[in-house]
């Protein structure tokens, strides 16, 4: 019998993922939004427009599920459980709001930490960063989509 090396102890029992996936955010009632898988970040962040702070350290935001004509927007309200000083790949650096909810991908679900931004010039709505991918996830850069393409809604007649 081998004895497993320390590299594949560390990546026994974890999910590859693609470059870009579809999650679940299922307490806010998403059940499909696109995201990007980022090992350069350590934040994860969502698109959204409309921050508003609300007493007892919570906040009320539109979630951007998708941008276009016609945005589809999730109206959601949440606690704060931090603020943070995020810096760009560009070397700015801005203040957020960072809230937690459960993430559904593929057959994982835990809770994550996602920074309110608008990412309207961005391609996709999620960057979901090192501390959201650990411990569960490998990404592997040469592949998308690997947990199952976009849902598809059923026409009717």
């Amino acid at each position: 019998m081998t004895r497993a090396t320390k590299s594949e102890d560390r990546t026994r029992n974890k999910t590859i993922i693609g470059w870009r996936e579809y999650i679940e955010l299922p307490e806010w009632g998403i059940d499909q939004i696109k995201i990007k898988a980022d090992t350069g970040a350590r934040t994860s962040a969502i698109d959204v427009r409309d921050v508003e702070e609300l007493p007892n350290n919570r906040v009320r935001f539109y979630a951007v599920i998708a941008r276009g004509e016609s945005p589809k927007l999730v109206a959601v309200e949440a606690d704060v459980v931090r603020r943070t000083r995020i810096k760009s790949s560009f070397g700015a650096a801005h203040d957020r709001l960072v809230v937690r909810t459960r993430l559904r991908m593929g057959l994982i679900e835990k809770d994550v930490d996602l920074s309110l931004v608008s990412r309207k010039n961005m391609l996709v709505r999620v960057l979901l960063g090192r501390h959201a991918l650990e411990p569960d996830f490998i990404v592997d850069p040469a592949r998308r989509y690997m947990l199952g393409g976009r849902k598809r809604k059923k026409r009717t007649a």
